[in-house]
């Protein structure tokens, strides 16, 4: 079982403040409930012994302030919670988006990772945590109490606490390896079922769907039987637990029943010690069962954390320039991959078109991708107006670019904000943009026109549309520097012209790189690079 993981307070330095709280409203609530057992106990002794009336009023007084000090611990463990899975969403979220497409993890995963995963820290953070720290600190505050009122059944208590920890370590271990596999079938499934989703009207063309939900299926019935196999070790280990407890607390009230029989032990000390030798084991108890409600959360915080050990591409602070972008070199590799990804040695001039060629995987969308700052080279450099294009910032060099990938992908919203992509675009801006692109030719065919709300992944459009569409972006973003990235692929010819006539009105006064295929998409380029082959400059430019 494991104790605080320091990579979670560095990742979420804002839930400090809030264990802090929770530990201290922790340890006063554990003082008040001393308080309160010797005020019970000194009660019923005055009543039954003495015919006395006890202090009614102090010992009520002091179930409030237990009452009350509970609720702000709840309180401030949620908050603990909360602020962790809010600061490690963010974190997770901004290093993918540094990480980029070209090592972007399956959507399936990381959406379940963001929202499920991170939401079982909450047992972790609220529960868990506090309690670790409470397991040392309560029992010893009832020791300490019990120490002058009866020796025996303190040394019997403390000899016994010891058990649970051991017991717990030994459980956790187990647990905590059949909790990730449990996440990670869990992932496995949510991607995979993601998948069919997305790509089931294919699929139903191709007489599949029928195998994959064979396969929906038997992922599901492995992810249950391994979770129920999760469920019947928490519960399990919670018995032995448990049973321990109950033992050690019925050997310490056969003790003091004896020694109460024979007349050396009163009955205020007997009822005190009877009273709050449950409360010794019971922070303990608590931890066991708290890390089993848990210890999903931890497996998805271990993935959150490979995510963010994995390094980005380092970011500059020099304003980006114009000028001729050279590849010097280039040279890309993955670590999947034997061969290198790209190959590239090249110059692009200020206004001109260049069209990537060469066969699928030489690399084409890779020095797209070296461009955009998502794919880091192995060896050579990419420089811009002579600065090396890792000197440049990062976020200011990807605002000079506009970029149409083979598969845009278009949001749950209107048409008009798939276009403005909430970059303050003018009502006149953004129907400039879409007349370039020709996407007026369909808007007004649409029930709402521009007004229109798109299904998720631009649901609703046609492939062709979708390109226009993105092309509409690359107008009304009017960037100086156009990377397109086989933007007639999987098109038909019809199709395929409106769009190369909207690239062809795009190009005009911009630098356009472009990775193409089709003949006729290359003939709109003033040169052709060959990836994988060394280039020189062009006949008359400089």
């Amino acid at each position: 079982m494991k104790p605080l993981d320091p990579r979670l307070l560095r990742y979420a330095r804002s839930t400090r403040a809030y264990l802090a709280a929770t530990v201290v409203l922790g340890g006063l609530h554990a003082v008040l409930l001393v308080a309160q057992a010797t005020l019970l106990a000194s009660a019923i002794t005055a009543v039954f012994l003495d015919g006395r009336h006890p202090a009614w009023l102090l010992l009520a007084l002091t179930v409030l302030g237990r009452a009350g000090v509970a609720w702000l611990q709840e309180l401030a463990s949620a908050r603990s919670a909360a602020a962790v899975k809010s600061e490690l969403r963010g974190r997770l979220l901004g290093h993918l988006v540094a990480l980029g497409p070209a090592r972007r993890r399956p959507a399936g995963e990381v959406a379940t990772l963001v929202t499920h995963g991170l939401d079982a820290l909450d047992g972790y953070f609220a529960k868990y945590l506090p309690q670790l720290v409470l397991a040392v600190l309560v029992p010893g505050i009832v020791l300490v109490r019990l120490l002058p009122a009866d020796l025996t059944a303190t040394v019997t208590i403390a000899v016994t606490l010891p058990l649970i920890p051991v017991f717990m370590a030994l459980v956790g271990m187990h647990t905590e390896a059949q909790n990730r596999r449990q996440f990670r079938l869990l992932a496995r499934l949510s991607h995979h079922f993601l998948d069919v989703v997305a790509g089931l009207p294919t699929l139903k063309l191709l007489g599949r769907s029928r195998a994959q939900a064979g396969i929906i299926r038997r992922i599901s019935a492995e992810q249950r039987e391994q979770t129920m196999r999760t469920l019947r070790t928490a519960f399990l280990s919670s018995l032995v637990l448990e049973l321990l407890a109950t033992l050690s607390v019925a050997l310490v009230a056969v003790g003091i029943g004896l020694r109460l029989v024979s007349g050396n032990l009163d009955l205020s000390t007997a009822l005190l010690v009877l009273i709050l030798a449950p409360e010794a084991y019971r922070p303990l108890r608590e931890v066991g069962a708290n890390y089993h409600a848990s210890a999903e959360g931890l497996a998805a915080a271990e993935e959150v954390f490979a995510i963010l050990a994995e390094p980005a591409a380092p970011d500059g602070t020099r304003a980006p320039v114009s000028g001729p972008i050279v590849f010097d070199g280039v040279e890309v590799r993955y670590p999947d991959r034997a061969e290198p990804a790209l190959r590239l040695t090249a110059t692009i001039l200020p206004g001109e078109v260049v069209a990537l060629t060469g066969p699928s995987g030489c690399g084409k969308s890779t020095a797209l991708s070296v461009l955009l700052g998502y794919a880091t080279p192995a060896a050579g450099q990419v420089t811009v107006g002579g600065v090396p294009l890792a000197e440049l910032d990062r976020a200011a060099w990807r605002r000079t670019i506009a970029w149409v990938p083979q598969r845009p992908h278009l949001f749950a919203a209107s048409l008009r904000d798939n276009i403005a992509l909430d970059a303050g675009h003018t009502e006149a801006e953004i129907r400039a943009a879409a007349e370039a692109a020709g996407v007026s030719e369909f808007a007004a065919g649409l029930p709402d026109g521009y007004d229109t709300v798109l299904g998720d992944a631009g649901t609703g459009l046609s492939a062709g549309q979708r390109q226009r569409v993105a092309l509409a972006r690359a107008f009304a973003r009017d960037a100086p520097i156009v990377l397109l990235d086989e933007p007639t692929a999987n098109l038909d010819e019809a199709t395929a012209a409106g769009v190369m006539a909207a690239i062809r009105e795009l190009a005009r006064g911009r630098t356009v790189l472009m990775a193409a295929h089709r003949p006729e998409l290359i003939s709109l380029a003033d040169r052709v690079i060959e990836v994988g082959a060394p280039q020189l400059l062009p006949a008359g430019r400089s």
